[in-house]
């Protein structure tokens, strides 16, 4: 941070962007009151301050949410939801009351009594939405809250922040999605090096200008993908199921091939990948790899070259509390690397991947999201990986970093490797893929042959189930 200046009003929606390490983590903990400032001064309704810890910025009235979901598992989502209030798990019948008044508000359909760990994630980030509310704050901090959500969820937030803004709360919002700061802020401040470099009114900026604000330059965005002849079917996914999760489900990827799966919310796109990964021990079904059968175990599934990059990859990912150079090392334990070995992988991996550290030593956990993105990437380029499955792979990550790792997937599959590909972002699928299947209810519905006849809009539409008519492939 280099002597920022920010104004957020009351009834409007600031919007806060900024590359990844540009410092909007940093801005945003110094007004959470989690890290103090070496310098400047914060002025909150319109007298200094300098909250000591978060509770006391709480205590004024400031509510942050922060993008990886800073929830409890093993609680339900009411204990998670009143957490954080005054006395901790308040379970008598106003708190509850209040709780279920905020989900109300949120249109969201999970139970209270539900247990976190068991939701998915886009139903997660609802209840850390509604346990920043509980405690009706005048500001609400948001960094990403839309970054995991599909297009249905992702409206429901716009909603709110709407509401927000229309009840007299300011809202300061941080994404790396261009389109929905045009439609969603009413002001735009652009950080870059720890310095903004950029406030102006959002009416008077377009997608352009905020990106070369961002970049410092101007940014060519991902072009349409060029239709290749992919080779021979590699992976082979036969009648895959799992209670509760998948319906039977079968597809194939060529090697050179990227295969996007298009899908809403609890359509079963990151349950579809895990149990082609062996990790959902109740998947039934046949999975084959160049014709072998491969057993539904993860190390199986590695050992056969299956690869997966995970959606919560704070969580699943890589290790933050390792440096770079082990956690790219994790994928080869059955072939265990020397410290040189380890050193030159990452050396190798971090140019490759245009990966922002001081070096292979650097802990994961001091990285920006986007490059500690990378990281959970470069520990399957190995020789032996042959199948890649990529979930949610550029959210929440700023746009230079997002077109760095696609521009990775594009070569994997150029090298051979057999892609599939879930994103929410169907403008991304639509750029990159060679085929995209829509999945919905857990299994495939439909299959886009040639992505170039198809807009954005009319993905979602049959993501969504609100177009039938495709003319696309059975």
């Amino acid at each position: 941070m280099r002597g920022v200046d920010l104004v957020v009003q009351p009834g409007r929606v600031h919007g806060l962007l900024g590359a990844n390490g540009a410092g909007k983590s940093t801005l945003i903990k110094i007004l959470a009151g989690a890290i103090p400032a070496s310098s400047g001064t914060i002025a909150w309704r319109g007298k200094p301050v300098r909250w000591s810890n978060p509770r006391a910025a709480r205590a004024a009235g400031i509510a942050t949410l922060y993008q990886h979901i800073p929830l409890v598992p093993t609680l339900s989502a009411a204990d998670n939801i009143l957490l954080e209030q005054s006395g901790g798990l308040r379970r008598n019948a106003a708190a509850r009351a209040r709780a279920a008044a905020v989900v109300a508000m949120l249109g969201h359909s999970f139970g209270l009594d539900e247990i976190v760990g068991d939701l998915p994630i886009g139903a997660r980030q609802m209840v850390a939405i509604a346990q920043a509310l509980v405690g009706d704050p005048a500001l609400v901090i948001m960094d990403e809250p839309t970054a995991a959500l599909a297009g249905d969820e992702r409206e429901t937030v716009y909603r709110t922040i709407r509401q927000l803004a229309a009840a007299g709360r300011a809202v300061l919002f941080v994404s790396h999605f261009l389109d929905e700061i045009l439609a969603l802020t009413d002001e735009v401040t652009v950080l870059r090096d720890g310095r903004a470099v950029l406030h102006a009114e959002t009416a008077t900026l377009d997608e352009a200008a905020i990106a070369a604000a961002i970049a410092g330059r101007s940014v060519t965005a991902l072009a349409r993908h060029e239709m290749r002849t992919p080779g021979p079917v590699l992976l082979e996914v036969e009648a895959l199921r799992s209670p509760g999760r998948l319906a039977p489900t079968s597809l194939s990827v060529r090697a050179g091939e990227i295969v996007g799966i298009a899908g809403m919310l609890g359509s079963g796109r990151s349950e579809l990948l895990h149990a082609i990964f062996g990790a959902d021990p109740a998947a039934r079904g046949t999975v084959t790899l160049d014709g072998r059968r491969v057993p539904l175990f993860t190390d199986e599934a590695v050992a056969a070259g299956i690869a997966l990059v995970p959606e919560d990859r704070a969580k699943q990912g890589f290790v933050p509390t390792m440096t770079i150079a082990e956690n790219i090392a994790l994928p080869q334990q059955r072939h265990t690397l020397d410290r040189a070995g380890e050193t030159a992988a990452a050396r190798t991996a971090i140019e490759a991947l245009a990966i922002k550290a001081d070096g292979p030593d650097a802990l994961v956990s001091e990285l920006s999201g986007g490059n500690a993105q990378k990281v959970g990437l470069a520990k399957w380029l190995t020789p032996k990986t042959r199948v890649v499955l990529l979930d949610e792979p550029t959210a929440g990550i700023d746009i230079g970093a997002r077109i760095d790792i696609l521009r990775t997937v594009r070569r994997l599959a150029d090298e051979g490797l057999a892609v599939l590909l879930v994103s929410s972002e169907f403008e991304e699928l639509l750029a990159i893929s060679d085929r995209i299947l829509i999945l919905r209810d857990g299994a495939v519905s439909a299959e886009i042959a040639d992505p170039a006849t198809l807009d954005e809009a009319a993905l979602i539409q049959l993501a969504s189930g609100t177009r039938t008519e495709t003319g696309l492939a059975a």
